[in-house]
């Protein structure tokens, strides 16, 4: 069930097709309760930008990569639909990671917007510095930059 009026930002077989056209890889559709919120961590917390959003869809890139959200509704007629509307769950057991994302920057900026942080900014052995966030829908955020090393 749809919730938007009038005519979306573009046909949805046109921004598919755009999607596979200009990228290789990885898409990520991610199912949300409230898009606002959504929106709010998206943009105040991992510093992405809306492409585009409307009450049951929104586009949004930032470093380098495009991704989607989906409003729990629009989902009623898909495979997905039996877990949409679980209060758990979400997301368990996967990190979407955000290269070049400041971590300090993302982390300051959960806390200050009411998001967990699981855990804070550090510099990890692996060569990252990295802090785990939860967004509104318990999704883990990763924002992660390279540590600078010694030559």
């Amino acid at each position: 069930m749809k919730l938007r009026h009038g005519d979306a930002w573009m046909p949805a077989p046109a921004y598919g097709r755009e999607l596979s056209e200009m990228r290789t890889g990885l898409s990520i559709n991610l199912l949300v309760a409230d898009i606002a919120r959504a929106v709010e961590f998206q943009t105040q917390v991992l510093g992405a930008s809306v492409l585009y959003s409307d009450p049951d869809f929104v586009a949004v890139a930032g470093f380098g990569a495009q991704w989607c959200l989906h409003a729990d509704h629009t989902y009623d007629k898909h495979p997905l639909s039996g877990i949409a509307g679980r209060e758990t769950g979400r997301g368990a057991g996967a990190e979407l990671r955000l290269f070049g994302c400041d971590p300090d920057r993302a982390e300051h900026a959960a806390q200050e917007h009411g998001f967990t942080v699981l855990a804070g900014s550090i510099d990890k052995p692996h060569g990252l510095r990295e802090t785990y966030l939860l967004d509104a829908e318990g999704y883990c955020w990763v924002p992660s930059v390279a540590v600078p090393h010694d030559p």
